[in-house]
């Protein structure tokens, strides 16, 4: 539970496998398992279609001098837990990263995306 009851955002500390990542901004995550989509025929609405989907963890994160971006991208079989404003505790395990990182000089920065299996909400 937070410490301050009515602080719903504004702070995130993310760690993968222990060590901890400097969090810039745009922080999410998904603890999703199905994903829908509505059936429409030409008479009316049918019903839904149903499959499985990965849940994810997403932030962008600062690109300190130690961080390498290849390590970012090599990320297989990790645990990624997030610590959020409200109290929450986000855990995903056996975590993967998708897409690519790339490191923008201007504000020294990498989007970095996890799916896996297991995303939870403590």
């Amino acid at each position: 539970m937070s410490a301050t009851p009515n602080r719903l955002a504004g702070t995130a500390f993310v760690s993968v496998d222990g060590v901890s990542y400097m969090v810039a901004g745009d922080f999410e995550y998904s603890p999703s398992t199905l994903s829908r989509e509505t059936l429409a025929g030409m008479d009316t609405v049918h019903g839904f279609s149903e499959k499985p989907t990965a849940g994810h963890i997403s932030a962008t994160l600062r690109d300190s001098g130690g961080l390498s971006v290849a390590s970012l991208n090599a990320m297989d079989n990790v645990t990624v837990v997030a610590e959020l404003a409200n109290g929450k505790t986000i855990v995903g395990r056996n975590m993967w990263t998708v897409e690519t990182q790339t490191s923008k000089a201007a504000d020294a920065t990498i989007e970095v995306k996890w799916e896996g299996i297991s995303v939870t909400e403590q």
